[in-house]
């Protein structure tokens, strides 16, 4: 009996370790969320080319391009661009309407935000006369300091930029509730750390700032799903880390409706799978060989999404529990329980900046429901998309 004890005992430590590992990663990161520092304002007038990528927004478009034309910064130096990408209705005339320059995009072979944000970066580095390029998504609203964020950051010396990337409806329902602490976790606790151990925070795909020069250094060549995430690997490649600043943000839109929002997070984390298999391993090989902004993109590739994490932690706690109650060894008890603990207190600081106060604790009751939800999707069968596949607004 005490054989067969130490074989799982072993097993459990085996399973446990990169738990652990994952777990004490988010608290380390956790541990460095304190705010920001400001940086002093721009002295440098700015040339910014706004980019909004858009495929059949219509029904959000105007809405976006009046956020980015109320920008608190002079009106002479910035440039609000749709992309209106393979649209069939009428994102480019609304967009038109509503004040911006529309750029109209048709191609039936290379199509999604990838080939679309290429198209845009290199008509802007044709016509030479932005300093810098930021992107905003279709569905979403700027706050009015962005521009001047994003130059103070510029001016300090970075090339590479990520705001925050807020939820713009999270009351609309228990589920976009959890998304937004979700998003404080993800987006603003996690990359508040990376950028106090000064590596990469990553891009988001909403709210990203380059300099032309970077541009120029890095040609974007990144069309996957996940084109965001693979144009950071392709930056740090070059030796170029991502800032992240909060000062500043922008706000998404979080559908509401179950179907569109499942297929929407089967599309994320399909394709941060996929990045996983192609990148992570050569990430930490040069990470090995001293490259940190490497070594930090694999850790964050590695890290397995919060509810799967969750869920074969609190798997593996449990074996551990009965294994101690059987005779076993107590160290994967141990183990198991420093990595929940880290879990939670993790978990507690994302809800703590997210401003949900009791409501969102009571969300928290719900979690395990989105967890299942969750972890449904990884075994539900669906077609890759190839293409930009537009997610259904709320009406």
């Amino acid at each position: 009996m005490n054989a067969v004890l130490s074989v799982f005992d072993w097993l459990l430590i085996v399973a446990a370790m990169p738990l652990l590992l994952s777990a004490l990663y988010l608290l380390l990161l956790t541990v460095l969320s304190a705010r920001l520092p400001t940086l002093p304002a721009a002295t440098k007038p700015w040339r910014f080319a706004v980019v909004v990528p858009a495929h059949n927004e219509a029904q959000v478009i105007e809405r976006t391009v009046n956020s980015l034309k109320a920008l608190h910064w002079p009106a002479e130096q910035f440039q609000v661009q749709v992309i209106a990408d393979n649209c069939t209705d009428d994102t480019a005339a609304l967009a038109a309407a509503a004040g911006a320059s529309v750029r109209v995009r048709h191609d039936a072979v290379e199509r999604g935000k990838g080939y679309a944000l290429r198209h845009a970066y290199e008509q802007v580095l044709t016509e030479g006369w932005a300093d810098a390029v930021v992107v905003v998504d279709a569905d979403s609203e700027a706050a009015p300091e962005l521009l001047a964020v994003f130059a103070a950051q510029l001016e300090s010396g970075e090339g590479a930029l990520q705001a925050h990337y807020g939820v713009l409806n999270p009351d609309a329902s228990w589920r976009t509730r959890l998304m937004h602490i979700a998003y404080e976790l993800f987006i603003r606790v996690r990359s508040r750390g990376r950028e106090r151990l000064g590596v990469s925070c990553g891009l988001r795909g909403n709210g990203m700032c380059f300099a032309v020069a970077v541009l120029r250094k890095a040609p974007h060549r990144s069309f996957s799903v996940m084109e965001d995430l693979e144009y950071g690997i392709q930056l740090a490649d070059v030796g170029v880390r991502v800032a992240y600043t909060d000062a500043a943000a922008v706000y998404g839109e979080m559908v509401t409706d179950t179907a569109a929002s499942g297929t929407q997070r089967q599309r994320w984390e399909g394709g941060r799978s996929q990045m996983r298999r192609q990148h992570a391993l050569r990430l930490v090989g040069q990470g090995l060989r001293g490259n940190k902004l490497a070594l930090d993109l694999a850790l964050d590739l590695l890290v397995l999404p919060l509810a799967q994490l969750g869920a074969l932690t609190a798997v593996a706690f449990a074996a551990a529990l009965v294994l101690a109650l059987l005779g076993g060894s107590a160290v994967p008890l141990v183990l198991t329980t420093t990595a929940l603990v880290a879990l939670v207190i993790y978990v507690f600081r994302g809800w703590q900046l997210s401003g949900t106060g009791l409501q969102g604790l009571r969300d928290l009751l719900r979690a395990p429901l989105y967890l299942i939800w969750k972890l449904a999707l990884l075994f539900k069968k669906g077609s890759k998309p190839t293409e930009w596949v537009r997610t259904e607004r709320n009406k």
